[in-house]
């Protein structure tokens, strides 16, 4: 069992700073795969949230994809054991819908957040790290889906945290190397995923092209693209909630940034799903604003329209109002 290493001291240092934000008698969980990266972090909570008096428990997600996953999954509760850290398995039922990566980390999230609520624990550790972050940042680049889609990963989000995110892949696999326990997950390897081909592909070969650093700096593109979201999206909360009504002539002397954003919270307020949203519906609401010429009524997702009537942006069922 690893006693010291400058790997683990990196490790338990964000760890540590992490914790600290939560409150003493606090339960916390740590989903866990049994592959290096989530060991790693569940071996640095086990040294460190028994300091902080926080409970600590995991979950493994059985996803179900592999022969062998009834096995992986009790090979990593038998480990987790021996760090005294109890574990429950939960088998979730992966669907179909957005191809099998997203359909397996919506059955995964789906089943966090409910274990979450059901054992009353204020946060789920997550184990991503530096370079998962590089790669959702390249995976939102070649969806093209704007800046939200390339700022990556938060440190919390929600219940979630991510204390590992600044650290190396490398890193953790050393500390988890050291505990003798690994487990390659053979999809991490499958290059049918786009994300697999990220990682094992374009990362080594814009690392060797532009001389080393790519993950490093992707990562770090990723937290300056949050803070300018966070700026814009907290001027579009201030500009909506002075500006409820969507009177064309408030909201059209705003930058297109703050337009749009504001334009999105209204549409999700009155109940879109933001996950049909796409550029051009915000775009077209845009051009109500600072293009307008007569045009008619913007049809949006879940049979809603956008309006120009009366110096204001008015939302309704499709149809309404046409003669």
């Amino acid at each position: 069992m690893v006693t010291h290493s400058e790997e683990l001291l990196e490790l338990r240092t964000a760890v540590r700073a992490d914790l600290a934000l939560l409150a003493a008698g606090d339960r916390i969980v740590i989903a866990c795969s049994g592959g290096a990266d989530s060991i790693a972090l569940a071996y640095a909570l086990s040294l460190e949230a028994p300091k902080m008096a926080l409970a600590l428990s995991a979950v493994t997600i059985d996803h179900g994809l592999q022969e062998n996953s009834a096995e992986v999954a009790s090979a990593c509760a038998t480990f987790l054991s021996t760090l005294n850290i109890p574990t429950e398995i939960i088998n979730v039922v992966v669907g179909t819908q957005g191809g099998l990566e997203a359909a397996a980390r919506d059955a995964r999230y789906g089943a966090l957040a409910a274990h979450a609520k059901s054992v009353g624990a204020v946060a789920v550790y997550l184990a991503h790290s530096l370079d998962d972050q590089a790669e959702s940042v390249l995976l939102g680049l070649a969806r093209g889906s704007g800046p939200r889609s390339i700022a990556g990963m938060s440190g919390v989000s929600g219940i979630y945290r991510r204390p590992a995110l600044g650290i190396r892949r490398t890193c953790l696999r050393s500390v988890a190397e050291s505990l003798g326990h690994i487990f390659d997950d053979p999809m991490n390897v499958d290059t049918h995923f786009l994300r697999v081909k990220i990682r094992t592909q374009l990362i080594p070969a814009l690392d060797e092209a532009l001389g080393g650093g790519v993950p490093q700096a992707l990562a770090r593109t990723a937290l300056l693209i949050q803070d300018d979201l966070a700026a814009l999206d907290a001027l579009a909360g201030e500009h909506f909630a002075q500006n409820p009504d969507l009177e064309v002539a408030r909201l059209s002397a705003q930058p297109k940034a703050v337009r749009t954003r504001v334009l999105r919270l209204a549409l999700l307020g009155a109940g879109l799903d933001g996950g049909l949203l796409t550029y051009e519906h915000l775009d077209r609401g845009d051009q109500l604003l600072v293009d307008w010429h007569g045009q008619g009524e913007i049809s949006l997702p879940g049979g809603l329209s956008l309006a120009r009537k009366s110096g204001r942006l008015i939302l309704s069922p499709l149809g309404v109002g046409k003669p």
